[in-house]
């Protein structure tokens, strides 16, 4: 068998450029790929604010007032035995949880009623840090700052 210059197939200066272009196509796109798990547990923790407001609504709704500071959120989950004793308390609680919903990063949201200044209460979330304050991903998610 003779083989001709003709032949198709890719030489190794070939594949070596090739490799070089997706080498540093991946250094300016893995930082943007990287950082998107950080941007989807702020996403969620925000959900979650939300979802625990609509909770706190209803519970309100049927009782007159939001759970206390010392009640908790658990009062969303189950009947609270700490004054003041909720007297229309929905069978089954107000959220689908057996437990009060951790934030993305596995700490319980703050919550207290009455909140700062003239709120009626506050859920926050202290984020990746688990610290108050921070900037970035470390930054605090609260009720009042959620559009």
């Amino acid at each position: 068998m003779r083989y001709t210059k003709r032949e198709s197939g890719f030489t190794l200066i070939e594949l070596m450029v090739v490799l070089v272009i997706l080498g540093i196509l991946a250094t300016f796109l893995m930082p943007k790929i990287l950082n998107r798990p950080n941007e989807a547990r702020i996403i969620k923790a925000t959900n979650d604010i939300r979802a625990i407001e609509s909770a706190l609504q209803l519970y309100k709704i049927d009782n007159g007032s939001y759970p206390t500071t010392e009640q908790g959120l658990i009062a969303l989950v189950k009947k609270p035995d700490v004054e003041p004793i909720p007297r229309h308390y929905r069978n089954g609680g107000y959220l689908d949880s057996e437990s009060t919903p951790l934030d993305p990063w596995g700490n319980e949201y703050i919550y207290r009623s009455p909140g700062e200044g003239d709120r009626e209460y506050e859920i926050i979330s202290f984020g990746a840090d688990g610290k108050e304050g921070g900037e970035g991903v470390d930054a605090d998610i609260r009720s009042w700052e959620i559009k």
